[in-house]
This record gives structure tokens, C-alpha cells and sequence, in this order.
């Protein structure tokens, strides 16, 4: 590694690492094997800014849409936030459930996201070698393996803090 990359590296956070620089790879990755599109960088420089940058942008949309809509539809419970705040100071497991929960998140939206691209490879070029249903089945099998993830998850922090609360008040 470059001298000059490492003080970089050493600064990313595990969130930073779990929902923005991992999503973003394996997106690159799965997108390439999925489509004909070349998204797999030879720099690993570029491609370490790339991912992220990548990672970023499904991060958000993850947050922006998957998550109300799962709210929405009544799929996940959420702790109220001002709980979720107070408890993770009693409970410092809390936030890295939530960091993991996060991460289930952003694997959800990337799975609808590789669709998209997958969708958009057909559209763009009919007679793709990437043309056959078994993409699409390998992201709806991803999709409900992460959604269910998602679920568990969310219970799992909304149990931590119901527990950290309770113990508070005793």
C-alpha cells in the first residue's frame, strides 16, 4: 500500500468500512458479473473512492427510501429516537447493532439498485450476454435475505434499548 494512502485508510471508520466502502465494492463487483458494464477499477486507488462514493450514494438512498418505506408498510419498529439516544449512552452495543443494522440496510437498497443497472444493461443492449433471469432471481433471493436481516436487526435494537431503559429506571 502507498505510503501516502495509509494515514487515509487508518482514518475510515467501521461504519464508514460497512456501509460505504463494502456496498460499494461488492456493487462494482456484482454489477460486473451482472452486466456488461465495466465497473471493476484497475487503480485500486480510484476504485478505493469509487466504492465509497458508490457505497455513499446507496447509503443514502437506503435511508431515504428503503427505510420509510419499510416503515411505511409497517415491516420494522423503530425505538423512539430520544430512547434509542439515552439508552445507547447505557448501552454501547446499541450503537454497533445500528451500525450493523445500517449496513443490512444499505444491502437492501444495493440489491435494488444492481437490479436497476441490470434492467438498464438490457434496455441499453438487448442482445447483452447478461440477458437470462438468473440475475434477477440471485438479487431477489439477496433482497429478501437482507430485508429479514433488516427485521431482525431493528428487533434486536429496539430490545437493547427497551432493556438499557428499564434497567435505568430499576
Amino acid at each position: 500500500m502507498n505510503h501516502t494512502m495509509k494515514p487515509i485508510i487508518e482514518k475510515l471508520s467501521s461504519y464508514n468500512i460497512f456501509n460505504y466502502l463494502l456496498p460499494g465494492a461488492v456493487f462494482a463487483g456484482l454489477g460486473e458479473a451482472l452486466t456488461s458494464l465495466p465497473l471493476i477499477q484497475e487503480n485500486w486507488v480510484v476504485g478505493l473512492f469509487l466504492y465509497y462514493f458508490i457505497g455513499l450514494i446507496i447509503s443514502r438512498l437506503g435511508s431515504l427510501i428503503v427505510e420509510p418505506f419499510l416503515r411505511w408498510i409497517k415491516f420494522l419498529r423503530f425505538a423512539c429516537y430520544e430512547n434509542y439516544v439515552k439508552a445507547s449512552k447505557l448501552d454501547s452495543m446499541i450503537e454497533i447493532f445500528s451500525e450493523e443494522n445500517n449496513m443490512y440496510r444499505t444491502f437492501c437498497m444495493m440489491s435494488i439498485m444492481l437490479a436497476f443497472l441490470k434492467i438498464y444493461d438490457e434496455v441499453t443492449d438487448p442482445f447483452s450476454r447478461n440477458s437470462d433471469i438468473n440475475g434477477y432471481i440471485f438479487l431477489a433471493v439477496l433482497l429478501v435475505l437482507f430485508l429479514f436481516s433488516y427485521r431482525k436487526q431493528t428487533k434486536v435494537v429496539v430490545r437493547r434499548v427497551d432493556i438499557a431503559l428499564k434497567k435505568e429506571q430499576e
